[in-house]
């Protein structure tokens, strides 16, 4: 269980940090400054689709570049007229499968810069103590409204949709059962309720961890039966609002019903030394205090311990499983 220390952070109140005991969750607001470090994360992104643009073109894949668009407009033309969500050629991370030495993923200085945000790792310390390791089940969330969302050309299903209730230690491997894992979730433009923002089911961390389903393109659940949601709360945020929760909370994202593109971040610390739940994946100590020389500042150095991983894990036929769980389960049937 998550052992919550006091932070050295004016803004992690001894009320912020009961309420996340309590109920499994927080919302810090203003957590950080989002004109000084989100414009940069925007313009890494704006090259990363303009590329994928343009490569989509050349390919005959969509007939215009969109060039002449904000970066979520076009990134919702490029989707939609390619029928694809795109979202791994943003992604700091890998898939769970089928990896091969051109899987697209993006760790630029921008991205690793966000990691290491000090305001971000002050109010981290206060969770989980000084010496913080940045686990690597990190992902960029980038949901297009579902009026333009891809679908499957065969069933109509979307490719992406709403995110489905689960608890994020139901989505590692059980060596990270004793991690003292931490989720960090914030948006990187307003993120409403139509928008599809996150909802979680307060005090659900009480309960352990429960048994989760696959349940296609939305990822695992936990089946209804297992866990009402009637007490799900809606979590609307800014930009620079941070939301902290524990890794047994049940959670889940709305759909997104607005007309405008949700893009987020998703990340997880946990002390040094501890399993992260995604062994074949590179982590990196971000913040000690103990030893600061043995933190990684280089951000070719991060991004280079992500391609050296996506080489050995095509090059090996990586065999081992993500999570632990399995459609035949009684649970699922």
């Amino acid at each position: 269980m998550l052992q919550v220390l006091n932070g050295r952070n004016s803004m992690l109140s001894a009320e912020k940090l009961d309420h996340f005991r309590r109920e499994g969750y927080v919302v810090v607001p203003k957590v950080f400054d989002p004109d000084r470090w989100l414009t940069a994360l925007f313009r890494e992104y704006e090259g990363v689709l303009d590329r994928l643009a343009k490569k989509l073109f050349a390919d005959g894949r969509i007939s215009d570049t969109y060039e002449h668009l904000s970066f979520l407009e076009r990134f919702i033309e490029v989707c939609a007229e390619s029928n694809e969500t795109n979202g791994q050629h943003f992604d700091f991370s890998l898939p769970q499968a089928n990896i091969s030495h051109d899987t697209p993923m993006w760790t630029g200085p921008a991205v690793f810069n966000m990691l290491r945000c000090p305001e971000l790792l002050d109010l981290v310390e206060g969770f989980i103590g000084p010496e913080i390791y940045s686990n690597p089940v990190q992902h960029i969330r980038i949901k297009v409204p579902e009026s333009r969302e891809p679908r499957d050309p065969s069933t109509g299903a979307l490719k992406m949709g709403a995110t489905n209730w689960h608890q994020d230690n139901g989505v590692v491997t059980p060596d990270a059962d004793e991690t003292q894992m931490l989720t960090v979730w914030f948006p990187l433009r307003y993120a409403g309720v139509e928008h599809g923002c996150l909802q979680v089911v307060p005090r659900s961390h009480e309960r352990g961890l429960m048994a989760h389903c696959p349940a296609g393109p939305g990822g695992l659940q936990v089946p209804e039966r297992v866990c009402s949601r009637e007490d799900a709360v809606a979590l609307p945020m800014q930009p620079g609002d941070v939301l902290f929760l524990n890794k047994m909370t049940l959670h889940n994202s709305l759909s997104n019903t607005s007309n405008e593109t949700r893009i987020s971040f998703d990340l997880r610390y946990n002390p040094i030394g501890q399993p992260t739940g995604r062994g074949a994946f590179p982590g990196f100590i971000a913040r000690s205090r103990q030893n600061p020389n043995s933190e990684l500042r280089d951000a070719d150095e991060w991004s280079r311990l992500w391609v050296e991983a996506r080489e050995k894990l095509a090059d090996s036929a990586y065999d081992k499983p993500f999570n632990r769980w399995s459609a035949d389960a009684p649970v699922c049937a």
